[in-house]
């Protein structure tokens, strides 16, 4: 059973003791306190490791991030792009706090924080789900008492604020004067060094991320069977290794490998990236063009969703359509079924052939 104690100072002391254990701890809220000593309670009925704060002198959040880094990295694992930026993130704004100090209320105004500096639910979810992921290493591998109810807590008080949940999927399509406004603009400009028109036309004619495009090499492109490999392509549940050769089509309005030999023949390389360029740069200069030219929410990645949608416009199936975007759960693919009413002309004018 545990013993509380209010001090002169307001905070509580709370003492464990158990099967011949003995273990302390001062906090500035009974609450706490009374979590603290249920959590060790239970941990010594299971026989499990426990700790106190002092005996880990109360690490900062940034020690705890460092270490979920280094303990990764030991067996092996990487982080991607997108969770190493938010591990970047969460210690710029949290690493300061001892662990003892990230309570409900911090994690409550951390994702406060996060919505007025314009993240979504999705993201702020993601960021709790990360906090909580590290702090659980930190108690799995090295035995630090953690606060995981705050997070619990700090995600209900959240969810019901309406800040954090599931994210809109997105269902923006670029209209055909949209898409071709672009392209012409970029094509116009004489300062422009990097062929975002040629990107733009090779993203819709193969439903390929930024990141894939500027990734692919020359020696992935099979010109006889109209083929290219994606080495690595997104997939949740395999980091690496995701490789995967899909058919450069000519159904979308544009011709894949069209495309690439007109690369060919404006670079003169066949070494090294087919699109040599910074995806980062390409996405900017693609959102500074729709803001020029007034087109209002369209994102590069769109185009991945254009693409899609308008291989199910020229007649393929789900699991057809998967060989080309790699999608692995067909599921997924289902959003994008959603064709524009004028691709029924087509449809019925083939079904009449």
């Amino acid at each position: 059973m545990a013993t509380i104690i209010k001090l002169k100072s307001g905070s509580w002391r709370v003492q464990v003791r158990r099967k011949g254990k003995y273990v302390s701890e001062t906090f500035l809220r009974r609450k706490d306190a009374e979590e603290w000593a249920t959590d060790i309670e239970g941990r010594i009925n299971r026989h499990q490791p426990f700790t106190t704060w002092k005996s880990h002198k109360n690490p900062l959040f940034s020690h705890v991030i460092t270490l979920h880094r280094k303990d990764s990295k030991e067996v092996g694992k990487t982080f991607g792009r997108s969770k190493e930026m938010t591990l970047l993130s969460l210690d710029r704004s949290l690493g300061h706090l001892r662990l003892s100090e990230l309570d409900r209320e911090h994690l409550i105004e951390f994702g406060k924080q996060r919505a007025r500096e314009g993240a979504g639910p999705a993201t702020i979810g993601m960021d709790l789900g990360y906090i909580k992921t590290i702090l659980s290493h930190a108690a799995a591998v090295h035995g630090m008492v953690v606060p995981i109810e705050s997070i619990n807590h700090a995600r209900i008080a959240l969810n019901r604020l309406g800040l954090i949940g599931k994210g809109n999927e997105r269902d923006r399509r670029p209209t055909s004067d949209e898409l071709n406004r672009i392209i012409a603009s970029f094509e116009a400009s004489v300062r422009q060094t990097i062929p975002v028109a040629r990107i733009i036309q090779f993203a819709v004619a193969t439903a390929m991320r930024l990141g894939e495009i500027c990734r692919a090499e020359w020696r992935d492109f099979d010109a006889d069977n109209r083929m290219l490999l994606i080495r690595d392509r997104k997939d949740p549940r395999k980091k690496n290794g995701n490789d995967q050769r899909i058919p450069l089509l000519d159904v979308s309005g544009y011709d894949a490998c069209k495309i690439i030999e007109k690369q060919k023949q404006v670079s003169g390389n066949v070494d090294g990236r087919i699109f040599p360029y910074s995806g980062r740069s390409i996405g900017e200069a693609f959102r500074r063009r729709c803001q020029e030219l007034k087109i209002v929410n369209l994102h590069f990645h769109d185009l991945r969703h254009e693409a899609t949608s308008r291989l199910f416009e020229a007649g393929f199936s789900i699991e057809q359509v998967a060989l080309v975007t790699g999608h692995k759960d067909w599921k997924i693919l289902r959003r994008y079924t959603h064709l524009k009413p004028e691709a029924l002309h087509s449809t019925q004018r083939a079904t009449s052939d």
